[in-house]
């Protein structure tokens, strides 16, 4: 089959991607499955990581619907390559495909009507079963009910594992059930406050399905979050979870490095690899290297232009209940993701509703489900390893600062701090920085976090000015002159101005003004602008900080502001 070297931004419809637009083989995840499969397979993933995609692949390759057409669709492709004994499963089976993405309800009978929804469209796709003696008279009435929309809520509630009996009967061949973002209704229900009500509902559909139902051959289902097993698949002892942290199955949904390296030649610039390795690789999913596939393809779509391309959290209201009750370590841990460093935290595989905002690694668990964090080394998880992350890329880190730590902001402070400290900062506008940055100890800093360590403050400052990549270069502990400086921001192409800082510690306030001064002599005394200067840079702000506690004190020299008091005390706490 001929590729089309365009590509599928938004397009999620196996056939259509096949024939119009460019493919990453992703096919032999349906060997995979013919290999050996679980009663039921949820994989769990960010939004926008090729789930429908996957399922409709799965979908072509396994209905009897129109099997012969579909043939064409894998020809020259890995399952094809695999052999005849894999193709021989093509076109095979039953299939019911369904999505509860756009189940987005404010109330219970929002919910009920939009499964109402689903199951009318996926029983009008099998409206034949109607015709001859395949159904019973009462049953023909029952499906005749769901089509027209007149479903009592019980009958809807087993209305799939119904269907599944339908289709057993009249193929004689077991059905395959796929269903994607599985978990979208519930996320809704929490947020909205009829939780408890979906789901006894959610959990009686699916287990009707899923659980000894003697009609279904296997199932495969998606979704951002893993719901706890107690909450929603009690008693299903055969399911497999696949989910970011385990489970395998890591590389069936976004790009590997081999795949991304043949995209690039395959669009004639291979010399782009690094420039999408930097900015979109990272995830690392049950030990597979991954790129992130939406960012990819808008990434060529758009002419090789690196940009955020990739959203997800601003509608997750879990996540802003997290960010919005974080603790004053994790805020500061956040911070140091920024700057390229990584915390260690216990995951909670699965998401049990009810103790949302009880455990101290809900946040971070939230954080690798949604795409914010990945795994920097791989955990075993039965020896009770905590695990290692990190944000995963440059794109993720510029979404983690706007969609992240601007909610933690909006969280803490009516003011959008972040973006004050360093503007005021690399504005030389010192007391604009001195008020902004006492704002942002006041509401983020615990006592017990800072203990008057020179590190704690350091990590803090650089977490905040990590921010400013890639327009600036952030650079901590670099020798330059005679010494070396705490850190040092130095201007892109589209800047002129610099910055150092040098950080004090006072174990009394009244000693503050005096370790900042000391702060700033050091600056020029050891002469930290020879670095500057040795780039062509000519205007550097130079700050001496010191601090105590929530309190700080800033000395500094921009020779920009004279109406401006180069000592100046922030706002006490």
């Amino acid at each position: 089959m001929k590729q089309h070297y365009v590509m599928p931004v938004g397009v999620d419809d196996f056939r259509r991607v096949r024939e119009q637009y460019y493919y990453v083989d992703k096919t032999d995840f349906i060997r995979t499955l013919i290999d050996g499969h679980a009663q039921a397979t949820l994989i769990t993933r960010p939004r926008r990581f090729g789930k429908t995609l996957s399922l409709s692949m799965l979908y072509y390759f396994f209905t009897m619907k129109e099997a012969e057409t579909n043939r064409r669709l894998f020809e020259g492709s890995d399952i094809e390559k695999a052999g005849e004994r894999y193709m021989v499963e093509q076109g095979t089976r039953p299939v019911v495909f369904l999505s509860f993405k756009d189940i987005k309800e404010d109330s219970m009978e929002g919910m009920l009507a939009g499964f109402a929804d689903v199951m009318q469209t996926a029983y009008q796709s099998f409206r034949f079963l109607m015709e001859g003696e395949a159904l019973y008279p009462e049953e023909k009435e029952a499906f005749s009910a769901i089509i027209s929309g007149r479903v009592s809520r019980t009958a809807l509630q087993y209305s799939l594992q119904k269907l599944t009996g339908y289709l057993n009967r009249y193929y004689g061949k077991t059905v395959l059930v796929l269903i994607d973002e599985y978990d979208a209704p519930i996320q809704y229900a929490w947020d909205y406050g009829y939780y408890k009500e979906a789901i006894v509902f959610v959990r009686n559909y699916l287990s009707s399905v899923l659980k000894t139902n003697i009609h279904l051959d296997f199932a495969v289902l998606t979704g951002v979050l893993r719901i706890a097993k107690e909450s929603i698949f009690s008693s299903l002892n055969n399911l497999k979870v696949a989910s970011v942290a385990g489970g395998g199955l890591g590389d069936v949904m976004g790009f590997t490095h081999e795949e991304i390296r043949q995209m690039a030649a395959d669009f004639g610039v291979p010399e782009k690899y690094e420039e999408i390795r930097t900015w979109y690789d990272g995830y690392n999913f049950s030990g597979k290297a991954v790129y992130n596939p939406w960012s990819v393809i808008s990434y060529f779509e758009n002419d090789c232009q690196p940009s955020t391309y990739w959203a997800n959290t601003s509608g997750n209201a879990i996540l802003r209940h997290l960010l919005g009750e974080a603790k004053a370590s994790q805020v500061r841990d956040l911070y140091a993701l920024l700057q390229g460093g990584w915390v260690r935290a216990q995951l909670v595989e699965g998401v049990i509703y009810e103790d949302i905002g009880q455990s101290t690694s809900a946040l971070y668990s939230m954080l690798i489900n949604t795409g914010y964090l990945t795994l920097a080394e791989t955990p075993d998880f039965y020896a009770g390893d905590r695990a290692a992350l990190r944000i995963p890329n440059l794109e993720i880190r510029l979404l983690f600062q706007r969609e992240v730590m601007n909610y933690l902001e909006r969280a803490g402070s009516d003011e959008n701090l972040l973006a004050a400290i360093t503007e005021a900062l690399m504005e030389g506008r010192t007391k604009d920085f001195a008020e902004s940055l006492a704002n942002f100890l006041r509401f983020s800093v615990s006592f017990y976090d800072t203990a008057n360590h020179e590190s704690f403050y350091h990590g803090l400052m650089l977490g905040l000015l990590a921010t400013l990549m890639p327009r600036f270069e952030v650079v901590s502990n670099r020798e330059a002159g005679f010494g070396r400086f705490d850190i040092a921001i130095f201007p892109g192409k589209k800047q002129r101005v610099g910055a150092v800082l040098e950080f004090k510690v006072a174990e009394k306030e009244d000693a503050l003004q005096k370790r900042a001064g000391e702060a700033l002599s050091q600056i020029q005394d050891r002469d930290y602008l020879a670095e500057f200067a040795r780039r062509g840079v000519q205007e550097v702000w130079q700050y001496g900080i010191a601090f105590c506690g929530k309190k700080c004190l800033i000395e500094a020299d921009t020779n920009q502001h004279p109406s401006e008091q180069n000592s100046l005390k922030s706002t006490s706490i």
